[in-house]
């Protein structure tokens, strides 16, 4: 670790924790309809929705209102890629998205994945991308905190049905929470370069030429051979470059803060439209952990006990740190295959200042690492460097965070209510080990909250692992793949893992766009997502029909360092013990052969 790279996550912790704490207090009061200046405005939405704002929903109602809200969404953003060709602001003409592409797109969004097959420059208009794209990451990120705040509620509630109402959670986590955010990031972003336009793609001289040579070809596109069957080749020059335009801004700010991660360019954020400096950088970090972070101390707030969320603040802190601290270690250790070659290497053996293939020179090791992290951590998948450049280990580490469920701070909402899930599973063995009946902020955890929790953790293992098996044993799921081994298992694993964990960042070297891997994607996108969402309204429904149970000298503290502990043991064990073996045949025999 050099000292730029322990200065960079000192600064990056400090900021996040003076802008988590105040707007954690801020969504609380937000989604309580504590906000004075808030009423008019919501009322009216209220009225031409149709929306009786009062109306409490049991957690069967909520979840079947969160289902068809979602369901819509995919419909109209399917049918908006399928019809784009005769749709104005399309001024590069993009024709028509494919069936099987438009299907993975629109449920990508939908969850909150934000998988992109495609390129977003070569293939999205002006209009897809923003009454599309950039409406559904609004709306994916607002259903998360619905559903966080709904389960809240199943604490905070007793002796009721009621769980809140889901239009209601949507419209004010859209309005007073989404909004005003994404607007003020997005004109940083403008300010730092980013471009906010709807101009058409301009085509500049370049100051350099570049020469290459390639094969000439005749009228039907085959190598023309010469009289001693030689392949013919020809020096082309080029001195032009099509540089892309759009609202790129706009789309960026909701991507990050609503950890989409959707790029509007397909480099995402290493791309300089969308990143161009290293202040942008620290911004964007910062804003994908800001929600799902403040949320740690909504839930304090809410609760009434602001332990509560400090507790879940540093188990999710505790977690990333370590993630952090390994990655950049493992990227800056280097290759060690280079003092093999005899290039360039120390008195170590190894690389010379570390590993930067797939990296962009103006961020550098520690904060494309940092980045990894945090994108991974987060239910983001923005990336500014290729993950599958990454040393094996480095490259694991995105992979483990994927993989404990994204609750290390996770995606907006979703790490909060999957880490209160870990939480509610801890008190229960916690429970089992002392012979008492466990209890988690006044409410006894008995045996349906374990069958819904265990319901909400497994589901992913095993969307993944067996995505995963399908993928590696047919046909299909092998022609595309770009590398042989245990790298080229290691990418099939980080795409499942990817999809079914909402996170959308891809590995690379596995050409995903074809019609086998975006329906299975699609599948492991739309289960993984809903899947979870489903059994976590059950608790919050289940929790809130309970009657409170006063503490006594008996109940188990759920604060403080030695609850930190249980958590945190809880999520590496059950979380992570799926996945090793998979794990094994993938970057860890890669490291070992690397380093033999």
């Amino acid at each position: 670790m050099t000292a730029h790279a322990w200065s960079l996550l000192a600064v990056y912790g400090v900021l996040l924790v003076l802008l988590a704490v105040p707007l954690g207090h801020y969504i609380a009061k937000a989604m309580d309809g504590r906000l004075a200046f808030a009423g008019r405005a919501e009322g009216a939405v209220y009225r031409l929705c149709g929306i009786r704002a009062d109306a409490e929903m049991g957690w069967l109602q909520y979840a079947l209102a969160i289902l068809l809200f979602n369901a819509l969404g995919l419909l109209a953003l399917y049918l908006l890629q399928r019809l784009q060709a005769w749709l104005p602001l399309n001024p590069q003409g993009f024709g028509n998205v494919a069936p099987d592409s438009s299907f993975n797109t629109a449920v990508s969004f939908v969850t909150n994945t934000n998988w992109q097959g495609y390129g977003g420059e070569s293939t999205m208009s002006y209009l897809t991308q923003m009454l599309g794209l950039a409406v559904q990451n609004f709306l994916s990120a607002a259903t998360g905190v619905a559903v966080v705040v709904a389960l809240i509620r199943g604490f905070v509630r007793h002796s009721t049905r009621g769980i809140g109402n889901a239009w209601v959670d949507l419209t004010r986590a859209t309005l007073w929470i989404l909004l005003p955010l994404s607007f003020v990031l997005a004109l940083f972003l403008v300010q730092q370069g980013v471009v906010q336009n709807f101009e058409a793609y301009k085509e500049v001289h370049t100051i350099e030429a570049n020469s290459y040579e390639a094969p000439q070809l005749d009228a039907a596109g085959q190598p023309v051979q010469g009289g001693r069957g030689e392949r013919l080749t020809a020096v082309h020059r080029l001195d032009k470059q099509t540089l892309p335009m759009g609202p790129a801004a706009s789309q960026v700010a909701i991507k990050l803060l609503g950890t989409n991660g959707g790029g509007f360019f397909n480099a995402n954020a290493a791309h300089p439209y969308e990143n161009p400096t290293a202040l942008s950088n620290l911004a964007q970090m910062l804003a994908i952990f800001l929600i799902p972070a403040a949320l740690c101390f909504t839930f304090g707030r809410m609760v009434q006990d602001r332990r509560q969320g400090w507790t879940v603040f540093a188990a999710m802190a505790v977690m990333w740190v370590a993630g952090a601290l390994a990655a950049t270690h493992f990227e800056q250790q280097g290759n060690p295959q280079f003092a093999t070659l005899g290039v360039d290497q120390t008195a170590a053996g190894t690389q010379a200042g570390g590993n930067m293939e797939g990296k962009e020179v103006r961020f550098g090791i520690a904060d494309t690492a940092l980045f990894a992290t945090i994108t991974t951590a987060a239910s983001c998948g923005a990336v500014n460097g290729m993950h599958d450049s990454f040393t094996p280990l480095g490259g694991m580490v995105p992979l483990i965070n994927m993989q404990l469920g994204e609750v290390v701070f996770g995606g907006v909402g979703t790490g909060l209510y999957g880490m209160l899930t870990f939480a509610i599973l801890a008190v229960f063995i916690a429970g089992l080990m002392i012979g008492r009946t466990p209890e988690y902020l006044g409410k006894k955890i008995e045996a349906y909250e374990m069958k819904m929790a265990s319901l909400a953790i497994l589901v992913t293992p095993l969307i993944v692992l067996a995505g995963t098996a399908v993928a590696v044993t047919s046909d299909a799921g092998q022609a595309t793949l770009g590398n042989p081994g245990a790298h080229g298992f290691s990418e099939i694993l980080y795409a499942l893992t990817s999809a079914g964990n909402n996170n959308g960042s891809a590995f690379g070297g596995l050409g995903a766009n074809t019609p086998f891997y975006n329906t299975l994607l699609a599948l492991a996108m739309w289960f993984g997502r809903f899947g979870v969402i489903v059994p976590v309204l059950a608790i919050a429904g289940g929790l809130a029909a309970k009657k409170r149970v006063a503490a006594t000298s008996g109940t188990m503290p759920t604060h403080g360092a030695l609850f930190v502990g249980l958590l945190v043991g809880t999520v590496l064990l059950v979380g992570l013990l799926n996945y090793v073996p998979a794990l094994a045949l993938g970057p860890v025999i890669e490291h070992l052969v690397l380093w033999k």
